[in-house]
């Protein structure tokens, strides 16, 4: 959380703090390993950085150590889900998606081997290590790729459903985690989590903010702090599913809403902003638009945190990029 101002408004929806959805990705599957022999680990070196360190102590015999070799890690996980084991391939997003990506596209994908490829520290996790560490790529990469659901959690409610869900898929998957503490989004009642279905968490029709994964929160966060400053009702929408994306939810925020502000921790190019862009185009809706993730430039060095502000990616930014859509004169 980026200011004292979000976390006040944060604190006025009652919302709690949870732990890192890559915490609850390592204890959702330790529990499920416990009950399906099944169920494979295989990391590069990340057992870790992974949190798979009670998995390893717990199930040794389920858990394989390839050392900091992505691309032997898709290609073992490949022949051991051919062989029926439920595999999930654990290794830094930035690597597992752009040195093992010819892996992924022929030994997984192509070949439909059923591997949970698990991408952890994603987005810019790794805050000072860089742009080398970054994955402000794999939605780009990956979302060109048949055959490949690709799901990115907002919070550790939909982390646990969609580990379930992955375990159980007879199909390639990509689970995308970062590391950072995360609130409990509401709607987990009402709007329960499902691979491929958007989750409503905000009702409006002035702003429809779209998120996905760690941005999420950041536009529940801002649709209350336009509710209070500015009187607007906006949405808000988390899409734990990238691909295949609810083109439905889309498709009713743009033809129902005055603006949609799409937000990503990923680059504005081949992501979230521009997989709702080709939605709305194709169906002709005419909509006040703008997609709000990293430019295409050299990305600043700082924390998670310090980037996100410095890119608009929190309740002020989000704010007045809406404001703004609007034509409204901003007072945040």
């Amino acid at each position: 959380m980026n200011s004292a101002a979000a976390k006040a408004r944060a604190a006025e929806l009652g919302l709690v703090m949870g732990r890192a959805n890559l915490e609850a990705f390592a204890d959702t599957l330790l529990a499920l390993a416990k009950t399906d022999r099944q169920i494979v680990a295989v990391t590069s070196d990340s057992r870790g950085s992974g949190k798979l360190g009670p998995f390893g102590q717990a199930l040794p015999q389920q858990i394989v150590e390839v050392g900091i070799a992505e691309q032997n890690l898709v290609g073992i996980a490949a022949g051991l889900a051919s062989c029926g084991k439920k595999v999930f391939a654990v290794s830094p997003a930035c690597f597992l998606t752009a040195r093992s990506l010819e892996q992924v596209k022929n030994d997984v994908a192509y070949s439909d081997n059923p591997v949970r490829l698990v991408g952890i520290s994603a987005g810019v996790s790794y805050g000072a290590l860089g742009t080398t560490h970054h994955s402000l790529h794999d939605f780009a990469a990956l979302r060109a790729i048949n055959n490949l659901t690709i799901v990115v959690p907002a919070d550790n409610y939909e982390t646990r459903e969609a580990v379930k869900a992955a375990a159980a898929s007879d199909h390639p998957v990509y689970l995308r985690f970062g590391k950072a503490a995360l609130y409990t989004l509401p709607g987990a009642d009402t709007q329960p989590f499902s691979v491929g279905r958007a989750r409503v968490l905000r009702a409006g029709n002035d702003v429809a903010f779209i998120g996905t994964g760690e941005t999420v929160i950041h536009c529940l966060l801002a649709a209350a702090e336009l509710e209070a400053t500015a009187g607007l009702q906006c949405r808000v929408i988390s899409l734990p599913t990238l691909k295949p994306l609810d083109a439905a939810a889309v498709l009713a925020a743009a033809r129902e809403c005055r603006a949609v502000v799409t937000a990503e921790e990923h680059l504005v190019n081949g992501g979230l902003g521009e997989a709702v862009a080709g939605v709305i185009a194709q169906a002709g809706i005419g909509t006040r638009f703008t997609i709000v993730g990293i430019p295409d430039e050299y990305t600043v060095t700082g924390s998670q945190a310090d980037i996100f502000r410095h890119y608009g990616l929190t309740m002020e930014g989000l704010s007045r990029t809406a404001l703004a859509l609007l034509n409204l004169r901003s007072q945040i």
